[in-house]
């Protein structure tokens, strides 16, 4: 890898380089300045990460969906640089910035290499997998300082967020509209989920949002919705010093406007799926208690109902795909996250710790 050229960012390359292409060039160790031993590949819906030595490099796909669109070049870069820019708030010094993919007049492929670009890729510090949130969890390593440690980090960041401008209207609309969403992919009969619940659970949660309306409101007019991670997950969090917390949500600043409730709610649904819903309760109290507020139960099971059925949603989705990746695993995903939403419906989550201890 050539780091000391400059890409000429405004030329057209000669002809259209494939994913397939890319692909087979970042998988070689030769392609990185590094020269690691090995290179791991990870496909998410979407982008390709590769694990190269002590780096990480992600590459976006070519895809375009209702709520992103990197089908172009240009897209795609302005994306890598936005993901390099938000993510330090939560990952200090892992976030290194955006990367140009080139190729040179005789089809040489090269990260940061001389001739066109052809794509972007977002190089990052590699973080210790045996340290992530959803690894420890599933070990049954987590212990209550890393809770302290992880609400202290959350509460901190969620003190200096950038305040959100969003109109209380337009924060509550947003959440009747993807319920709206969620109602018309789940309720397709064509994939297996238990359609005989799904309406009366997809009525509940509409009743909620309704009774809860003025409540929404009232955390928009009392300034709580910020500018915050977006995707606020188990395999997100590494127990590094300091914590990282990384991936946050770049491509749709809508959808980071966020009350930090609904970031931990989420953050709760998320460890109740992995079969530990105290920890997830702790660091919402804990949290609570450093933030200096306690959002009412009722919200709190609120929002765990609309991430939960979200994410159900989000699973099923994928089946949607021409070539869905894993097609056996969303369906029964999908149907573990409508059990989740039917228990916080029910009540079943709240702040009220069962923590490790």
């Amino acid at each position: 890898m050539n780091s000391a050229s400059t890409p000429n960012k405004d030329a057209v390359p000669a002809r259209a380089i494939a994913t397939a292409d890319k692909l087979r060039f970042l998988s070689q160790p030769s392609a990185y300045r590094e020269a690691p031993r090995d290179v791991a590949v990870v496909e998410t819906h979407m982008s390709f990460v590769f694990l190269a030595g002590e780096r990480a490099y992600k590459l976006k796909k070519p895809v375009r969906f209702p709520f992103l669109d990197f089908s172009t070049l240009r897209a795609r870069e302005a994306s890598c640089r936005e993901e390099a820019r938000l993510n330090p708030r939560l990952a200090p010094n892992v976030y290194l910035g955006a990367v140009p993919l080139t190729i040179s007049k005789s089809g040489d492929l090269s990260l940061n290499g001389e001739g066109a670009v052809v794509d972007w890729l977002v190089e990052m510090r590699r973080l210790p997998q045996d340290l992530m949130l959803d690894k420890m969890l599933i070990d049954g390593r987590l212990d209550g300082a890393n809770i302290d440690a992880l609400c202290q980090t959350l509460a901190n960041f969620y003190e200096r967020a950038e305040r959100s401008a969003i109109a209380p209207g337009a924060y509550v609309a947003r959440f009747f509209r993807e319920q709206a969403e969620s109602r018309s992919i789940l309720t397709r009969r064509d994939f297996a989920v238990d359609h005989g619940r799904i309406p009366t659970l997809l009525e509940r949660l509409e009743a909620s949002l309704t009774a809860n309306r003025s409540l929404l409101e009232q955390r928009v007019r009392a300034g709580r919705i910020v500018d915050g991670h977006g995707d606020l997950r188990p395999e997100h969090v590494c127990f590094t010093d300091p914590i990282a917390i990384f991936d946050c949500l770049e491509f749709n600043s809508e959808l980071r406007q966020v009350d930090p409730f609904d970031e931990l709610a989420f953050l709760g649904v998320e460890c109740a799926l992995l079969g530990a819903p105290g920890v997830g309760q702790a660091i919402i109290a804990k949290t609570a208690a450093r933030l200096g507020e306690a959002a009412p139960d009722r919200l709190i099971a609120l929002y765990a109902a609309c991430r939960a059925v979200l994410r159900a949603r989000l699973a099923i989705a994928h089946l949607l795909d021409p070539a869905p990746r894993r097609p056996e695993k969303w369906e029964p995903l999908a149907n573990r996250y409508l059990n989740l939403a039917e228990t916080a419906l029910a009540g079943g989550i709240s702040p009220h710790p069962e923590e490790p201890a």
